[in-house]
């Protein structure tokens, strides 16, 4: 990388803090502007904050190399990504402005009470914080590569930490670094901040998709009818695999079903999803925002799709020289092939822009709904909402400072001890709860005797299936959440059958209200 490559990628991520610090000024002196903005947020933000929130920098990267070295069934999930999204504004959405929330879990206190709502929420405090600690060491390792490019970078790290290698210490930094960043961004500028740069980050995003596209297509002779031609030969652009293999990701089954359920799950059930719905003013301005953000993401995929098909006529065809760098032990590595486009054949400044971007991943924080969660779910009813807006301000912004801490230890902790690939591995835990936290939601939507025993059997026993089935078992993670949610759903209805209890009344009515 180039002198202006480099500034390019500090200035964006100093700006990006200064940006968080200006929304400080903004903000009114309550939690619910520091959480849900007041409800202030347009549709086409929040639209734009859910399409950034789920494309992470490791998306960017990865599926082109799909593409790369297989074809277009990718797809095939990204459509149950959008019939999941149907799911979610016919059953969830109404329910979320019914009333005034600030968390998903508190519509679960309302139909199971304290102890469902509690044990849903502490499931995705701690998974968001392993899965997003590990992903800020995955963003440190961009930042980690432009340090290595430094002269005398190697040296400096040998002399502040001489028993560890260089080039983890530079690591390390690097997650330090992002993560107090984020910490900084995050504690100031609240949920406005998090929206309004997922809309800057996405548009920076995709504009250097296009270009890195554009120039491209503009390597290859015969332009775009070659690419058509050559990956057509090759099969580059099938999607469809209607194979009935459970053990198979990326077939029509498990795409279709398996996508939707997902995508009900993480967009249904999940904080870091739902708090920006609730940054809207109405229903319709989450349902709006919910279905266009899945025509964006499908338009999104099938670009990154189709540069990962120009990537392969390029570097089988034209520049077959390159491919030793894409191998590892003699494997190829397909998630190497666009980043090392990016950095040896765009132009300066616009590799900068492009991996700033990515770099840029981690500020799609989820620091603010880790602590809105706490907040909302067990601080202010432990201490009965009888503390000034003050007091919870205050509590807020260190709830956001602690649980950066938390991530920042884990991204270190993977750093020290962690492969990459197990780390990708460890990811999957979010599969785990998602499915069990939406088999909850089902049996408070769907059913009328089942209270909160039945339902807490039903987590741990989701729990315990979802284990085995992700460590003993071949099942592609595709079918994690259906499994979990089925799971969790059944238990619960027989625990309730088996010991003869029935949600009150009282319960029922005050959850269908919402």
């Amino acid at each position: 990388m180039k002198a202006l490559d480099i500034f390019i990628l500090f200035a964006y991520l100093i700006g990006t803090v200064l940006f968080g610090a200006w929304f400080s000024r903004r903000q009114r002196k309550d939690v619910k502007d520091y959480f849900v903005s007041g409800t202030s947020v347009p549709w086409w933000a929040i639209m734009a904050s859910v399409v950034s929130t789920e494309t992470s920098s490791l998306t960017f990267v990865s599926v082109p190399g799909l593409a790369f070295t297989g074809n277009f069934t990718f797809l095939q999930l990204v459509l149950g990504y959008m019939i999941g999204r149907i799911a979610v504004t016919l059953i969830f959405v109404p329910l979320y402005f019914r009333g005034e929330l600030m968390t998903v879990y508190q519509l679960l206190g309302q139909r199971f009470g304290t102890s469902v709502r509690r044990l849903a929420s502490t499931l995705f405090l701690i998974t968001r914080s392993v899965a997003d600690g590990f992903r800020l060491y995955l963003t440190g390792l961009v930042l980690a590569a432009v340090i290595l490019a430094l002269p005398g970078s190697e040296q400096a790290a040998q002399n502040l930490f001489p028993a560890l290698n260089p080039t983890l210490t530079i690591i390390m930094v690097s997650v330090l670094v992002m993560g107090i960043a984020t910490i900084i961004f995050s504690y100031l500028g609240g949920i406005d901040a998090v929206i309004w740069t997922d809309v800057t980050q996405l548009g920076i995003y995709l504009i250097g998709a296009f270009v890195a596209a554009f120039i491209l297509l503009s390597k290859i002779p015969g332009g775009f009818g070659e690419v058509v031609a050559v990956g057509s030969a090759a099969g580059k652009f099938t999607m469809f695999d209607f194979v009935w293999n459970v053990t198979k990701s990326n077939t029509f089954w498990s795409g279709l079903i398996g996508g939707a359920f997902l995508t009900t799950a993480t967009h249904g059930t999940d904080q870091l999803m739902v708090q920006r719905y609730l940054c809207g003013d109405a229903p319709n301005a989450a349902r709006k925002a919910l279905l266009v953000s899945g025509v964006v993401v499908f338009a999104q995929f099938a670009l990154f799709l189709l540069i990962g098909v120009m990537l392969y006529v390029f570097y089988n065809n034209y520049a077959s020289g390159e491919m030793s760098a894409f191998l590892v032990d003699g494997a190829l590595r397909a998630d190497r092939v666009f980043p090392h486009f990016i950095v040896n054949h765009l132009p300066s400044g616009i590799v900068g822009l492009v991996i700033a971007a990515i770099a840029a991943a981690a500020f799609t924080s989820s620091l603010n709904s880790q602590a809105a969660t706490t907040m909302a779910d067990f601080y202010m009813p432990m201490t009965r909402n009888k503390k000034s807006d003050e007091h919870y301000m205050l509590a807020s912004k260190l709830f956001t400072s602690l649980w950066g801490a938390v991530q920042i230890t884990a991204g270190m902790l993977a750093a020290l001890y962690l492969s990459r690939s197990m780390v990708d591995q460890v990811l999957d835990i979010q599969s785990f709860t998602n499915g069990v936290i939406l088999g909850i939601f089902f049996l408070g939507t769907f059913t009328k005797r089942v209270q909160s025993k039945a339902a807490i059997v039903g987590i741990i026993v989701g729990a315990a299936v979802m284990l085995y089935v992700k460590f003993r078992t071949p099942i592609s993670w595709q079918w994690y959440v259906l499994i979990g949610s089925v799971v969790t759903f059944a238990v619960g209805v027989i625990v309730s059958y088996v010991t003869r209890e029935e949600a009150s009344v009282g319960q029922l009515e005050q959850y269908r209200e919402r």
